[in-house]
């Protein structure tokens, strides 16, 4: 009689790698999804204050956000309060052409709804506030929000 002998070895087959690509696409696109990107860079200390009665921004795609407080770096930039529009410090006077570039960046039909987020420092004078609000009312955005954390209800 013959005899059958097997051909190979009993080593496991190889792994199919072919949907590799495929799993690999769907995780960088889910990833891509959820994730949120940061608009600009803080140059400013931010301590929000607390307020008891807030309300949240409906649209936060047509928020332009002004940032007042004093430099992180302030060997560099000093002890002063400074204003931050976009990634850059700014005077009180480009607060006009920063409301400029913001309605000609938008769609014309959300202009009307462009609201300007104040996220001041919670040790900045009242005075610098006021400077950027006349500012904002020159350049006729009226729409203006302060950012505020929620406080602590106070137990008695």
């Amino acid at each position: 009689m013959a005899r059958f002998k097997k051909k190979g070895s009993n080593d496991l087959p190889a792994m199919n790698s072919g949907s590799m690509s495929d799993i690999v696409f769907i995780l960088l696109f889910f990833f891509m999804v959820i994730s949120n990107m940061r608009e600009s860079t803080v140059l400013v200390r931010l301590t929000v204050p607390q307020a008891s009665e807030i309300q949240k921004l409906e649209k936060k795609s047509l928020a332009s956000n002004i940032y007042i407080g004093t430099p992180m770096e302030s060997n560099k930039y000093g002890l002063g309060t400074r204003i931050q529009l976009n990634d850059q410090f700014s005077e009180v006077t480009d607060i006009v052409a920063f409301v400029e570039s913001e309605r000609a960046s938008r769609n014309e039909a959300d202009r009307p709804y462009i609201t300007t987020v104040l996220k001041c420092d919670k040790d900045v004078r009242m005075g610098d506030v006021t400077d950027v609000k006349q500012e904002l009312r020159k350049a006729g955005a009226l729409r203006i929000m302060y950012s505020a954390s929620r406080r602590v209800k106070d137990t008695y």
